[in-house]
């Protein structure tokens, strides 16, 4: 029997690409497919997670909301990697910047994801999980960064499940460990690829700074996204060759 569709999904495998980019905001997400993709089609909208496929390129792509923090992320891409057949998940979203030399609407991406998060106890290995993107997608992403002129860092993302932290020195500790910048959903989407053997990255824009106070109006996020779209989008015509 088929495992869709979902309670969260309502879509079959032939409407999504191999390659899935992943904003958490829904309105982004139709953004990305209006702007981006030719002839999108809206595939899914159950609880208004929106996601679309289109073409970029001649190539197909799908682009779908994940919702905030690992818990919305771990659902949406464990339900399209194993039961939808998507082989990549982009995620394409928002950070904060955690180190001096990271500014603000520089693109980060995430070689590892550190957290604070227990979703990597499910696996039940007697010690701690290092998620990590696959360096498919990352030195397609890195190349591309280059090509079209962007400010680009490469480390370790910190993907928090807290927002609104209550212990005031929870970023400098991070920090002090080398984490760029702060995002909530990285680190799942990387422990569900290694373990569904499948490809994940996180292509984000700094939007804010954690050190400086520092931040981006709607607008400026808006005009600001642009490059890391592209970025994201050029991977998937590049992995779509293979």
């Amino acid at each position: 029997m088929a495992n869709y569709p979902t309670p969260h999904i309502n879509a079959t495998p032939e409407d999504f690409g191999k390659t899935v980019l992943m904003p958490g905001d829904p309105l982004r997400a139709k953004y990305i497919a209006e702007h981006f993709l030719e002839n999108p089609k809206l595939v899914n909208n159950i609880r208004g997670v929106q996601g679309y496929t289109g073409t970029y390129r001649g190539v197909k792509v799908s682009v779908m909301a994940s919702g905030m923090g690992m818990p919305s992320i771990g659902i949406y891409s464990y339900e399209l990697y194993y039961y939808f057949g998507v082989e990549n998940i982009i995620r394409v979203g928002s950070a904060g910047a955690l180190q001096e030399n990271v500014k603000v609407r520089d693109l980060v991406i995430g070689m590892g994801a550190s957290t604070n998060s227990n979703f990597g106890e499910q696996y039940g290995v007697c010690g701690t999980v290092a998620p990590v993107a696959s360096y498919d997608l990352l030195k397609i992403a890195v190349a591309k960064a280059q090509e079209i002129g962007c400010e680009v860092k490469v480390g370790s993302l910190l993907s928090s499940d807290v927002f609104y932290n209550a212990d005031p020195a929870f970023h400098e500790k991070w920090r002090k460990l080398g984490c760029l910048a702060v995002e909530m959903e990285a680190a799942a989407l990387y422990m569900n690829a290694a373990y569904a053997g499948k490809r994940a990255l996180a292509v984000c824009t700094v939007s804010d700074h954690v050190l400086t106070g520092e931040s981006l109006d709607a607008a400026a996020r808006e005009t600001s996204f642009t490059d890391m779209m592209k970025v994201a989008l050029e991977v998937a015509y590049e992995m779509d060759k293979q």
